[in-house]
């Protein structure tokens, strides 16, 4: 093996030998549109950054266990690792196989579940098999990026706060002897919370380099990371600029000023740094994650995280302050900070075309046929959107229908299309009181994945119905499932809204607007509850109005000019008619 570009001393990084002080913001190049990467490399570089971090999702780029790496679009991480390069900035890289990331299941792909005794990233056969086979095809196309072969990639990360989770030093073992068997010559390091010297011990290899997350107390974190690691750098592989929102929460800040003076003690400490986030960038389509701790708890579309740079990619207060910052103790481009980006306004849209969800469900979706009990949906093959359950009622009456093991995560029930009732896993709902008009009623169940636990020993929860279904206690036998992705609304047949005054929800609504020069823009829906939005088929992700986000970021290269498409996909009885779009985000009251 060839001498790493990035080695380590006694208390420093060396690059080519030279002395080499690591000033690194995080931005995942999943979260942001793909043309709009350079800009935001380009702004990291401006802030004074001299190397960008990312995570890799196993879950998008190996959708099936079968499937070729997907490296398009949003997942050409081969060429955000050229724009990278080509920006002068070195990259940090770090492929899990589980990245957290408040990330749909962590990144771990729902189809590994399928097996439920499978034991999540330890040194289960089964689940390290798939790893490798995994990494046999992520790594060749990653390899001519690494600072080895002339790219931008110096360092590498094995796993991802493992400490937190676990304490099989094999699987560790065989995670490093994976990337490093697959040609990986880099640096390669470990990353622990500070707060626990078990979690640093449990998460540390011998002679790897162990880094340390943290957000405050800085002098105490980097003193329990160096009596950890007597000797080499000290990094702060996730210094915590910001926050995380959940629906139903208010919307995280922190105090730029606070950040900025942390960010001071860290650099004059001499350690390294990995602001988290730099850029949080958005959770497009159904790939936020959930925590779940007491209850089950989604996290929303926007990643926007308090970071410098906001969700739109624009400088923030924090991103002045920390150039400032950054300027003391290394050098910062002579270039003028960037100004934000125009926006547009003003837009207001008339959906008045609809189509009923339910039938068009029956119609045209994958169906997985007809089972004698539910299946949940990674038993259906399907990783995220929507499960149609359709049984009927034996005999009619009043009682309680009953979700043995609840439901994973929102169910609407519906009996004759017309709707009943809701139950969420997050109250723990399991049981609903309704009356059966006649015997042979259609039951309808309308699941949501709500977004994957990506935290602690529920990763992998199932989703869908998770269980038998009762009504009075006498099984419902004889389940028609459609699978709903939402992967391809092609096949939707929209018709006029007064055509359709009698369509009960949920429902699809269409409308179309003018753009003269598109721009970045935030799609505001008052008057609606609760569903998905799509413009120009690009998912920009659920909407809510529990909040605290209230507007969904729309990026320029969405919009074209002329006429644009924006469909809604709306869960409730609503009388909304319109959207708008606006020059500002709400993403919620403040938490204090």
């Amino acid at each position: 093996m060839r001498t790493p570009a990035l080695t380590t001393s006694s208390d420093g990084f060396l690059l080519h030998g030279e002395p080499f002080r690591i000033i690194s913001g995080a931005m995942h190049y999943f979260r942001i549109h793909p043309d709009l990467w350079a800009d935001r490399l380009r702004k990291a570089r401006l802030m004074g950054l001299n190397t960008v971090e990312t995570y890799v999702p196993w879950n998008l780029h190996q959708p099936d266990p079968d499937s070729p790496l997907v490296l398009d679009g949003l997942l050409d991480l081969p060429r955000y690792l050229s724009l990278a390069r080509e920006e002068g900035l070195h990259v940090l890289l770090r492929p899990g196989p589980y990245i957290c990331a408040e990330w749909d299941g962590g990144g771990l792909p729902s189809w590994l579940t399928t097996d439920p005794d499978i034991r999540l990233r330890t040194s289960d056969p089964r689940f390290t098999d798939a790893l490798d086979r995994y990494l046999d095809i992520l790594l060749p196309p990653l390899l001519p990026h690494m600072a080895a072969n002339g790219g931008p990639v110096v360092a590498v990360q094995v796993e991802n706060e493992y400490g937190a989770y676990g304490d099989d030093t094999a699987y560790l073992k065989h995670v490093h002897n994976a990337l490093r068997s697959r040609g990986v010559e880099e640096l390669l390091f470990t990353c622990d919370q500070t707060g626990s010297a078990q979690h640093l011990a449990a998460g540390s290899l011998p002679g790897v380099l162990s880094t340390g997350t943290f957000g405050g107390r800085i002098e105490e974190s980097l003193r329990k990371l160096r009596e950890h690691q007597p000797e080499g750098p000290l990094m702060c592989s996730e210094f915590w600029i910001g926050w995380f929102d959940h629906w139903g929460e208010e919307h995280h800040v922190r105090d730029g000023a606070n950040a900025a003076a942390d960010l001071d003690l860290l650099l004059a400490a001499g350690a390294c740094v990995n602001i988290y986030m730099f850029h949080g960038g958005t959770n497009f389509g159904f790939t936020n994650g959930a925590n779940h701790d007491q209850c089950y708890a989604p996290i929303v579309t926007s990643y926007d995280y308090d970071a410098a740079l906001t969700e739109s990619g624009d400088p923030g207060p924090k991103y002045h302050a920390f150039r400032e910052v950054i300027a003391r103790h290394a050098p910062v481009p002579d270039e003028p900070a960037p100004a934000p980006s125009p926006k547009l306004s003003g837009i207001t849209v008339e959906l008045d075309r609809r189509a009923p969800l339910l039938p068009w469900a029956t119609a045209h979706s994958a169906s997985a046929g007809r089972t004698e009990d539910p299946l949940t949906m990674e038993e259906l093959g399907q990783r995220s959107g929507y499960v149609l359950y359709r049984s009927a009622f034996p005999e009619p009456g009043d009682g309680l229908l009953h979700f043995a093991g609840g439901v994973g995560d929102r169910a609407q029930v519906f009996v004759d299309g017309a709707p009943v009732g809701v139950l969420e896993r997050e109250r723990h709902d399991e049981t609903l009181p309704l009356r059966v008009p006649r015997a042979g009623a259609t039951l309808e169940v309308l699941v949501e994945n709500m977004g994957g636990v990506n935290y602690g020993p529920r990763i992998g929860a199932p989703k869908g119905l998770l269980g038998p279904v009762t009504f009075n206690g006498t099984a419902l036998h004889g389940w028609d499932i459609h699978r709903l992705p939402l992967t391809d609304l092609s096949t939707v047949s929209f018709a006029p809204a007064g055509e359709t005054a009698h369509v009960t929800v949920p429902a699809f609504h269409l409308g179309t607007f003018d753009v003269d020069t598109p721009a970045d823009t935030f799609l505001s829906l008052p008057g609606w509850t609760k569903g998905q939005a799509w413009v120009n088929g690009f998912h920009l992700g659920r909407y809510w109005n529990r909040g605290p986000q209230r507007t969904l970021y729309v990026p320029a290269p969405v919009l074209r000019p002329g006429a644009n498409e924006l469909v809604l996909l709306e869960l409730n009885a609503t009388t909304a008619a319109r959207a708008h779009f606006t020059d500002t985000p709400d993403l919620g009251p403040v938490k204090p």
